[in-house]
């Protein structure tokens, strides 16, 4: 096989192709890593093993030699820089863990490892999954290839725009916010958030623990459910937080038929729920006429649109902004260069060394949202604050219950605009905020969502579809994910020059 063809392979391709030894894990690792160093300039990549990937390929390449046979057995990947990783340094963006190297692997890695998959390297992140650009990464902004003067997304922007300039099939990532479906957006790739617990978070760099969550990015629906058919499943011994929910094999209900559905009408009685706080003057045109667009599509397939309402939507971007900082200003207070983390070269008494470590290792966005957290749980302020906005986020999770009770899915644009252009936003906190305001509500509610390619908007910029679904539904958001993709071909676009 020519080595050139080799990165234009989703997951299942080249797992084929792997198996089938038109080539093999070493040669499509090396051909990815060569790629990833002729593209550098992007800003995807944080870290590489060369030698320890190496490795990895060639004990693929032995397991498959025995005639073993799994779906990602070969198949290189990477991680983003807030998965715990044995053999590559683990900074989660930041100053403050430069050169950390864990000696184990996050449960999400493991998983993928005993399934065959290979490790490329770390992939860039805003520090410590805080941020919508990624371009408040300590080692400078990964770019987006549709256009590199532009951000890819964040938090997990180097995962998307990896895959979206097709320097690996395939990527992990996490949502705290959106973190996952608004790069995969802008990337023009396909991305899902998993039910909050359904993947472990023994081994993420924590950011707000009631809110992280691990899932995959990849260019298709079909290629993510292989992915989260690996990464997902209890691991109650090791995280609190984990659900005891038996693993599902999310590559087999692609292939399952609705009722009543036909050949031309695969999602025949599918109903979709579009909330009216979705679709207002807040979106810009150009992204709603793709998500409408992409809509009509699923009419065609036999979906039914319903109108519905999410009524506190507007209220999520002031709950996460309690919640979430709140979470993270308890979980970073870690790293205070005595336990974990940076520790200040030159420093007086103990207090000193804790105020210079962490004014050197945190970032001003870091920072930020420590001084907004420790306020909101401090004495006098925490039942203003922080208790009512729990309160708020159970209303929330409550708006979807009853949306659920007229649809079986929910769509609408996974954020407001286009990528913007890398510092645009910079200056402005609260306009970074409010892109994320049609992804929050569902990460509050700790519901499953996903990003789908569905055209392009201003500049010829990405417009990613968000469907959301019930608790547990990832295999449904999945097979409507999949059936709109075997009509259309956004997600098969790639960037120029890529």
């Amino acid at each position: 096989m020519n080595a050139p063809e080799l990165h234009q392979m989703g997951v299942a391709e080249l797992a084929t192709a792997i198996a089938d030894k038109k080539t093999s894990a070493l040669e499509a690792a090396q051909h990815l890593l060569a790629r990833a160093q002729q593209h550098a300039s992007l800003g995807a990549y944080l870290a590489f093993n060369e030698a320890f990937t190496l490795s990895q390929a060639r004990a693929a390449d032995a397991r498959l030699a025995t005639g073993e046979r799994t779906p990602l057995l070969g198949v290189p990947l990477a991680h983003k820089d807030i998965f715990v990783t044995q053999g590559f340094p683990t900074t989660a963006g930041s100053k403050m863990l430069a050169g950390y190297q864990s000696p184990f692997d996050a449960t999400v890695v493991a998983n993928l490892a005993a399934a065959g998959a290979v490790t490329l390297g770390k992939l860039n992140c805003d520090e410590f999954a805080m941020g919508s650009g990624n371009d408040n990464s300590a080692f400078g902004p990964a770019h987006n290839p549709w256009d590199v003067s532009r951000v890819p997304g964040g938090s997990s922007g180097g995962s998307a725009a990896a895959v979206a300039a097709r320097l690996l099939p395939a990527a992990t990532g996490t949502d705290t916010g959106g973190s996952i479906r608004q790069p995969a957006a802008f990337c023009g790739i396909t991305g899902i958030k998993p039910t909050y617990g359904r993947c472990s978070r023994y081994g993420m760099v924590a950011f707000a623990s009631s809110l992280d969550q691990a899932g995959p990015m990849a260019r298709s629906a079909a290629d993510c459910a292989v992915l989260l058919t690996a990464m997902a499943g209890p691991d109650i011994d090791r995280d609190s937080t984990s659900l005891d929910h038996p693993a599902e094999d999310y590559t087999a209900v692609l292939a399952q038929p609705r009722e009543g559905a036909t050949a031309a009408q695969p999602l025949k009685g599918l109903r979709i729920g579009l909330p009216t706080e979705f679709f207002g003057a807040g979106c810009a045109p150009d992204v709603l006429a793709a998500v409408r667009g992409a809509l009509a599509e699923y009419e065609r397939l036999g979906a039914t649109l319903v109108d519905i309402s999410l009524p506190r939507t507007e209220l999520s971007i002031p709950v996460y902004y309690v919640i979430a900082p709140a979470e993270a200003s308890s979980n970073l207070s870690r790293f205070d260069g005595v336990k974990f983390g940076h520790r200040a070269a030159q420093h007086g008494d103990l207090i000193d060394m804790y105020k210079k470590s962490r004014s050197e290792g945190f970032g001003p966005e870091v920072q930020r949202r420590i001084m907004i957290g420790t306020y909101v749980l401090s004495h006098g302020y925490y039942d203003a604050y922080y208790l009512q906005a729990q309160k708020i986020r159970r209303l929330i999770a409550q708006d979807f219950q009853q949306a659920f009770t007229q649809c079986d899915l929910i769509a609408g644009p996974v954020a407001p605009t286009v990528a913007w252009k890398i510092g645009e936003k910079s200056e402005d906190p609260m306009a970074n905020y409010l892109a994320d305001i049609y992804t929050l509500s569902t990460s509050l509610a700790g519901l499953p969502g996903m990003s789908v390619p569905a055209g392009f908007g201003a500049a010829g910029m990405p417009v990613g579809l968000q469907l959301v679904g019930n608790y547990f539904k990832e295999g449904e958001l999945l097979h409507a994910a999949h059936a709109f993709q075997q009509a259309t071909d956004w997600h098969l676009k790639t960037p120029q020059g890529y």
